[in-house]
């Protein structure tokens, strides 16, 4: 199959959801491996492209990009390519917003996509893809490809993708142990469970254990999202101008999960989480489970003695959860553009993505990566490395916004009042007020003193 019928489909799923992409979930084993060919530019050797690939993360993820890099002006005399990195991607975005050069390949995170588009920052990247007869073949799923489409066109590569999963501490959650005092426990894959079972197993870590808690989940709109798309309810309401907490499904979410996330015995305090971060709470051993993405791999691999493995996101009425995909962009202000579509495809690859896959911090969209031991690392923890590549297929990606933060802020009394009350709160007071207080900041041209929240 193609890259460009893949895209197609991709783009007539979006629109029609009745096409259906040959593409793998995220465990079915892959068939094909992408072919990439040698550059195609016929580029003078003592006339090189001099190219920019810009990055973001950790030191130790920009070293692996560098190291890619390095590899890349080894293997050809047609290009020198540099690296230009950012501390994470608002800050890269912030850089390009400001007028600094666009680099001529550069990461792009969905949520980010839109003000690349509407900037006119960004080519297409099918065509140029095509023309090196990329064969994606199963490599891809469906859900990645359509992240990245638009107008029948692939925007940018799909590279990697962030679902949010539960960390454990494997000596508090001991499944082993609950099993054999009669308690239900998940699967050997640890590829699902209640939000029932979660309570449970935050109970048996924190019972006759003085100073442990059992779970911490992040008072934000962010935090509560897996939990409510589980129930059955939405985050923004259909315009994306508003949230739609005080929505009759978000509110029948709220009402079942309230109870368990808001349960004072089982939780941090405010003043606990005053005092240090929940993952310092983890890493100490005080703290039985927190949610987070794959970023958190590599420096909890780093704490001594501690023990810890991943589950997935609690359901409630069924699997969800949120996160983000990154995709590769081309610049449409690069010089020598061709040369920056070979310099995309050979980032693409199985081998450089790997190099980057073993750092730890990153789920590859490539499923024959995904599903390697350079990702999986059986020897490092996590054992259920899997659940990241599983999750991906009940992942909402988060409304596009770029006032995302300031939204939270917005909101963050009434959401942290909504955790503290529990079960017993007054959902419709606080929800219609957390509603109210986000559309000036998702929808400000819209917004006005008589606005009111969706239902």
């Amino acid at each position: 199959m193609t890259l460009r019928t893949a895209v197609t489909r991709a783009a007539i799923l979006v629109a029609a959801l009745s096409l259906g992409l040959s593409a793998c979930s995220g465990d079915a084993q892959p068939t094909t491996t992408p072919t990439a060919s040698p550059p195609t530019t016929t580029t003078p050797v003592n006339n090189p492209a001099k190219l920019t690939f810009g990055v973001w993360g950790s030191p130790t993820e920009v070293e692996a990009y560098q190291q890619v890099v390095s590899d890349y002006n080894s293997s050809t005399d047609l290009a020198d390519v540099t690296l230009k990195s950012w501390r994470d991607d608002a800050s890269m975005m912030q850089s390009i917003s400001s007028g600094q050069p666009v680099p001529d390949v550069f990461l792009v995170s969905r949520g980010d996509l839109q003000q690349v588009e509407d900037g006119k920052q960004i080519e297409p990247v099918d065509s140029y893809l095509d023309a090196r007869a990329v064969d994606i073949g199963d490599e891809y799923s469906r859900d990645a490809l359509e992240a990245f489409s638009a107008n029948h066109h692939l925007q940018c590569m799909p590279y990697a993708v962030s679902p949010r999963v539960i960390y454990y501490n494997t000596d508090l959650v001991d499944f082993a142990r609950m099993k054999a005092t009669g308690i239900q426990v998940p699967g050997s894959e640890n590829k699902s469970w209640s939000l029932s079972d979660f309570e449970t197993a935050a109970t048996f870590a924190t019972t006759g254990r003085k100073g442990v808690r059992g779970f911490d989940i992040d008072p934000t709109v962010s935090g509560l999202a897996p939990f409510i798309y589980s129930g059955g309810g939405k985050v923004v309401n259909d315009q994306q101008t508003s949230l739609a907490f005080s929505d009759s499904s978000t509110k029948a979410a709220l009402q079942k999960v309230l109870g368990t996330l808001s349960n004072p015995q089982l939780t941090l305090t405010d003043q606990q989480r005053a005092r240090q971060p929940a993952l310092k709470w983890f890493e100490q051993g005080r703290l039985a489970m927190i949610a987070g993405d794959r970023s958190l791999v590599p420096q909890l691999r780093g704490v001594k003695d501690l023990h810890w493995d991943v589950m997935p996101m609690p359901t409630v009425d069924h699997a969800a959860t949120v996160g983000d995909f990154t995709g590769l962009c081309l610049s449409k202000s690069s010089k020598r553009i061709e040369d920056a579509a070979d310099l995309l495809v050979a980032l693409s690859s199985e081998a450089m993505v790997k190099t980057v896959a073993q750092t730890g911090y990153m789920v590859p969209v490539n499923q024959q990566v995904a599903l390697s031991e350079d990702f999986r690392q059986p020897l490092l923890q996590p054992l259920h490395a899997a659940v990241f590549v599983n999750s991906v297929r009940n992942m909402q990606i988060l409304p596009l916004t770029q006032q995302w933060a300031a939204m939270e802020q917005a909101v963050s009394t009434p959401v942290k009042e909504l955790l503290e009350g529990g079960p017993t709160v007054d959902l419709d007071t606080l929800t219609a007020q957390i509603d109210s207080l986000s559309q000036p900041v998702l929808a400000p041209l819209s917004a006005s003193p008589t606005a009111t929240p969706s239902d």
